[in-house]
């Protein structure tokens, strides 16, 4: 076998695996129920509104 091909192969090969671990995040991500999101969302917005809160006027 040429280097060549053996250089494709292992580039198909690479982009075969990062599609593999792309699938699997996107499944973790899509695992969370709506009220999981929704607190969370909840939970970010309180914490964006007592870092303001708390930031001195400039």
């Amino acid at each position: 076998m040429r280097w060549w091909k053996v250089v494709g192969l292992a580039g198909l090969a690479g982009v075969a695996a990062s599609g593999v671990v792309t699938a699997r995040a996107e499944r973790r991500r899509r695992a969370y129920t709506p009220d999981e999101i929704r607190s969370r969302l909840h939970e970010r917005v309180a914490a964006a509104a007592a870092r303001e809160r708390d930031a001195p006027a400039s």
